[in-house]
């Protein structure tokens, strides 16, 4: 049956899709659940006391914000890293040091939506250094150090809505990538809605994320005003290409679940990133005014600060031609994948009734035969039959996102039917399915976006887990499902809860940033403004009605530790200086009523800032808020608020003075 044929059926594929969703959200509970499970289960995800983990795996939060670190094969929650939200945890976004982290030009944004981490890569393959992930709200990406696993540069991307396809990052890391899920009027103006089709844009930002601290938008090129979804950087042959996944061709501005369905296809931006740096270098780019913000951590002061960029180049692909192209492809399509050898392009499209596998190879024949069906403001959209390769059949119902095992094998989540589809390439045959609880989205092979995977298992993110675990109330937590890979067929090893929504992952060989991960910060590089490196230059001054404490931190006391002279109005800041240097000796720091911050979580070595408002008169404590020695209990101290206008003097002490 043609494609044509097949999506005039999609009615009553869609009425058996929902009998579909009704049946996988009803269904029966069991204490042994598990179909394919393997019998062997327990000791394959075992981990040993005081032995490690085969994976670092890094899930997005989705409505977080955050990155989580995960152990594999365990799938032991190891850490949560603060990226575009507040985190009282550590105080990040709070403090002093942290806060100008998430600036922006609509102000100081404490939330956003974070959906796919993306491994820095040289030569197509992970070289542990850095993770990057997107802000989808608040269009954004962060390059987090994995060497401390801190968030260390955030940039604002303009002219963009929804920053959904990205970032995914080129084979050495050249780019990240950004496209703009909404299309917008491209600059922002006061337009009729209605004009939709003729004033609406989307914008593809390629940001330069190959040295710390400079990322910076390179360059955007301004394509039609379709919704751009997912994306993803082309291997080997195609590895100059970026290829980004589009839906509502139909340009519907209302009711999209039905007037951006109609179309049979939709399309696959082909983008050539090297021919439009050469048109850019050739200044066939116009230089637009957009203001947005660079936010970088200063290593060295342990102090974020940004800067406002005021312009950015902007392309368009009719004034670089040959360098972005349409392959048409069925129907509305979300993932884009390319398989490790930079050939194929699987495209996962939620009403497609095939999974439809593009060839780069048919795709270069068919730019240099112009195997054309007619164009969209200057990109050439393909023949479907002059790039496309095979259509899979039989994938499920509302195929999604695709990662590879490097062993000739794709492997597709299926959202609608609750399954992992495999099938080989380029055989193009389905070989095994397993089901998954439920409403899988994304999947992730550790490695199963380069050109070398590491196999071994395949994790399902799962949206919904209504009888996986114990109840807590209406929210539930989101699954993760660890699924073995190595034999034929596949099997259920665990099934473990995540953290926010889990859209994407990314796992990298451990031994890859075992053996880099900093233990502390050397005392003698702080260059903090108001670093404390010894008890003798503790001190405490007035300005105004700032009162400023340098104060310190070891097992087990504060110095000063006794605090007095700040009066009612006060603005008090606590300047804390962790003197340790050993591993994993943190100090916190606390005090009652802290109203305009969280608590400080201070690393050996570091300096951090509490804001804190005197505002009664009263003896109030402050602590250490981490365990840090058998007398943690005992590591505090007070700070004395006298009336406004009393002539209290400013003094402080450690010990009996």
């Amino acid at each position: 049956m043609s494609l044509s044929r097949r999506t005039t059926l999609l009615g009553a594929a869609v009425a058996a899709v929902m009998g579909t969703v009704l049946l996988y959200a009803c269904a029966p509970t069991s204490s042994n659940a598990g179909i394919g499970a393997a019998a062997d289960a327990p000791s394959r995800v075992y981990v040993a006391p005081g032995s490690y983990d085969d994976y670092y795996a890094f899930m997005s939060g989705g409505f977080s914000g955050q990155l989580a670190v995960y152990g594999l094969p365990s799938g032991r929650l190891l850490k949560v890293i603060p990226v575009f939200s507040q985190n009282p945890e550590n105080g990040y976004g709070y403090n002093a040091e942290t806060k100008e982290m998430l600036n922006t030009t609509f102000g100081y944004i404490p939330w956003d939506d974070a959906h796919h981490p993306s491994l820095s890569m040289t030569n197509g393959e992970h070289d542990g250094r850095w993770i990057f992930i997107n802000g989808n709200n608040t269009p954004r990406i962060a390059r987090i150090d994995l060497t401390t696993m801190t968030t260390a540069e955030i940039i604002q991307i303009p002219n963009s809505a929804g920053n959904h396809s990205s970032p995914y990052v080129t084979q050495n890391t050249e780019y990240a990538v950004a496209g703009t899920r909404f299309s917008v009027p491209i600059p922002q103006r006061d337009v009729a809605i209605e004009d939709f089709a003729t004033e609406f844009n989307g914008a593809i930002s390629f940001i330069k994320a190959n040295e710390a601290g400079k990322m910076a938008v390179a360059f955007q090129v301004l394509m039609p005003g379709y919704d751009y979804d997912l994306a993803r950087p082309g291997k080997g042959p195609s590895g100059d290409w970026v290829f980004f996944s589009s839906y509502n061709t139909e340009q519907a501005y209302t009711k999209k679940e039905v007037e951006a369905s109609r179309n049979d296809k939709d399309v696959v931006a082909a983008i050539n990133f090297k021919m439009v740096e050469q048109c850019v270098a050739a200044g066939k780019a116009a230089t637009w005014p957009s203001e947005y913000m660079h936010v970088l951590y200063d290593d060295a002061r342990h102090t974020a600060r940004s800067e406002k960029i005021t312009g950015v180049k902007v392309i368009k692909p009719a004034d670089c031609p040959g360098s972005v192209y349409y392959l048409p492809t069925p129907k509305s399509p979300h993932g884009i994948d390319v398989d490790p050898t930079g050939e194929f392009l699987v495209a996962g499209g939620k009403l497609a009734t095939v999974l439809p596998v593009h060839s780069f190879s048919k795709m270069q024949k068919a730019i240099a035969d112009k195997a054309f069906d007619g164009e969209k403001d200057g990109i050439p959209i393909f023949k479907y039959e002059a790039v496309n390769f095979c259509e899979i059949q039989n994938p499920g119902l509302g195929p999604l996102h695709t990662e590879f095992d490097g062993q000739g094998h794709g492997y597709t989540s299926v959202f609608i039917s609750s399954e992992i589809v495999k099938y080989t390439l380029p055989g193009c045959e389905v070989v095994d399915r397993i089901p998954t609880y439920y409403s899988i989205g994304h999947l992730m092979i550790p490695g199963g976006d380069t050109r070398k995977p590491y196999g071994k298992y395949v994790i399902a993110l799962n949206k919904i887990t209504k009888d996986r675990y114990l109840p807590t109330g209406p929210e539930l937590t989101q699954a993760g499902q660890l699924i073995d890979i190595t034999g034929d067929k596949m099997k259920l090893l665990l099934d473990f809860p995540l953290i926010g929504e889990p859209h994407y992952a990314q796992a990298i060989d451990a031994k890859l940033i075992q053996a880099k991960q900093v233990k502390f910060f050397k005392l003698t590089e702080n260059q903090h403004p108001y670093v404390t490196k010894s008890e003798a230059e503790t001190n405490v001054t007035r300005t105004g009605r700032t009162v400023h404490v340098k104060m310190t931190a070891i097992r087990s006391h504060f110095a000063p530790d006794n605090i007095q002279g700040v009066q009612v109005g006060d603005t008090v800041l606590f300047h804390v200086t962790n003197l340790e240097q050993d591993w994993d000796v943190p100090h916190g720091f606390a005090t009652i009523g802290s109203a305009n911050d969280a608590e400080l979580l201070i690393m050996p070595g570091e300096t951090r800032t509490l804001k804190w408002v005197a505002k009664f008169p009263g003896v109030y404590p402050f602590y250490c808020t981490d365990f840090c020695s058998a007398l943690h209990q005992e590591m505090q101290g007070y700070i004395r608020v006298s009336p406004a206008g009393s002539t209290t003097p400013i003094k402080w002490s450690v010990g009996k003075k």
